[in-house]
């Protein structure tokens, strides 16, 4: 018999409902398989822009029953959840502008020329959709990076069914955005096996095995990621697998920076790694800030307002278990100290606090490299440097991240040859996302945005927010010398779509028409 699912309230740690059960191995293929025989249903853009817009405006009319739900079982709070809501549907509505304007099919036509050497065919080039998406929810974004979220919203874009394996942190709601989503395919003519939700450790292995599921997206740990991206390796025939498993998010902070506005940068600081109890994927879990006094003033500055922050409460007491742990064994290590103590606050929340320990310790392996890892929660790690050559000791050790910062003085923003600009040129290999003067927490759904970085950040090179993460779930299909009545509309002379497309060479702008 199959486990039940339930919601779970992480202010009190008890159950609230039992939402659904563990789906089985059967189950699994059963849901797969009616989404695979979906998929030609999402072959035409003009229903593809429809069914995104109405889950936007579905999902926008529930905000109220949603944002309650998610709120019980994230403890989120109202006004978090509100925001993300609307940022999700601003990813649904973004998303159908892309299948409107039809750029993302990258259609690329040359002629037959027989002067080249050797002469040249008739080639005619566009994207098509890889089929069933897998999709794994994260746990600190219920809306945003889960069963309505991105990857969702970019795979059915792409013209690619869903089967979601939704997390166990919020399966109310998970429930609740799947009926949503579904109500929107029923509306716009599609059948509703167009997104489809699984529950389970086991259904989330059975999900990426599934021979008809063709990609899958993740947001997660990088234990959990890692192991579902070897299965995915691993099957008779592999399939792409788009994770985002964990990130670090370094931050340096130049001396004439701290000099020029060391409490700005320390209040800044504490703001970022506090947000959502310390929960984003984008918070700054490594500060490289200079010894001396004017690091001291930056410290200051982030005691005073690190020290100000309310306990919270993490998204499940599993987290809040692995965060103690975590602290407990960075805070024992020789010579780190804690000006503020992070841990428990009570017996479901948490507090927020800072470490900090001498650059110089982590510029070559040893016990100290345990704060070189992510730790989930509101805490982050002050390595006081005493020159450039710590500073780029260390960032020599570093993983793959989503983002890295580089906080700089006014005059150093000015020099083209100065040490800013070396400091960018390091991090660079480090991150998806380099930031200046600014912090990571927070990413825009804007079409140059890029939400991923090296391993472990994540496991390829694609975004999985902005425009470019339709890319993800596309392949690229040459036709050769094809008769004009066998071409698909999309390759066809006349371009009957309107597309936007590049024939020999030249880029020729389509009629953002989706019906032609």
């Amino acid at each position: 018999m199959s486990a039940p699912v339930w919601s779970v309230d992480p202010r009190t740690g008890k159950q609230r409902e039992q939402v659904a059960v563990e789906a089985t191995t059967d189950e699994v293929d059963r849901v797969v398989s009616a989404a695979h025989a979906a998929r030609g249903a999402l072959a035409d853009r003009t229903v593809r822009a429809a069914l995104l817009r109405t889950a936007a405006a579905l999902l926008d009319s529930a905000r109220d029953v949603l944002v309650e739900a998610a709120d019980a079982e994230t403890a989120l709070g109202p006004a978090r959840l509100t925001g993300e809501l609307a940022r999700t549907t601003y990813q649904l509505r973004s998303f159908a502008e892309v299948v409107d304007e039809g750029g993302f099919l990258d259609i690329r036509i040359d002629h037959a020329d027989p002067a080249q050497t050797p002469p040249w065919p008739d080639l005619r080039r566009h994207k098509v959709p890889l089929g069933v998406v897998a999709v794994y929810a994260a746990s600190n974004f219920p809306l945003a990076f889960s069963v309505p979220g991105g990857d969702t919203a970019s795979a059915l874009a792409a013209g690619c069914p869903v089967v979601v394996k939704a997390h166990p942190d919020h399966p109310a709601t998970s429930e609740l955005a799947a009926a949503t989503l579904r109500r929107a395919a029923e509306r716009v003519g599609l059948p509703t096996e167009v997104i489809g939700v699984v529950h389970g450790f086991d259904a989330g292995l059975d999900l990426v095995r599934h021979p008809l599921v063709a990609a899958a997206g993740f947001t997660g740990s990088i234990r959990g990621g890692r192991a579902l991206f070897d299965a995915a390796a691993a099957r008779p025939v592999p399939i792409p697998f788009h994770g985002e498993l964990g990130s670090l998010n370094p931050v340096v902070v130049t001396e004439a920076a701290a000099a020029e506005r060391a409490e700005q940068i320390g209040a800044g600081l504490a703001g970022s790694m506090t947000l959502g109890a310390g929960q984003f994927c984008t918070k700054p879990g490594l500060v490289l800030a200079p010894a001396g006094e004017t690091g001291d003033r930056l410290v200051t500055a982030l005691t005073d307002a690190v020290s100000n922050t309310d306990p919270g409460v993490l998204l499940d007491h599993r987290m809040r278990d692995a965060f103690l742990a975590g602290i407990l064994e960075r805070a024992e290590l020789p010579e780190v100290k804690a000006p503020v103590t992070p841990g428990a606050g009570s017996e479901h929340t948490v507090s927020a606090g800072f470490l900090t320990v001498p650059a110089r310790l982590l510029a070559e392996e040893g016990p100290h490299d345990v704060l070189l890892e992510e730790c989930f929660g509101p805490v982050t790690v002050v390595a006081r440097y005493d020159g450039d050559a710590d500073i780029t000791a260390v960032l020599g050790r570093l993983p793959g991240n989503l983002t890295a910062t580089v906080q700089i003085s006014a005059a150093e923003a000015e020099a083209e040859d100065g040490r800013a600009g070396a400091l960018l040129a390091e991090l660079t290999p480090l991150a998806g996302r380099v930031l200046v003067n600014g912090w990571p927490t927070g990413v825009a759904v804007a079409p140059a945005q890029h939400h991923g970085g090296p391993y472990p950040a994540t496991t390829s090179t694609s975004t999985s927010v902005g425009g470019t993460a339709v890319e993800r779930w596309l392949r690229p299909v040459t036709y050769q010398d094809t008769p004009a009545a066998l071409l698909p509309p999309e390759l066809r002379e006349d371009n009957p779509l309107g597309l936007p497309r590049r024939v020999d060479g030249v880029q020729e702008r389509g009629s953002a028409d989706p019906t032609g």
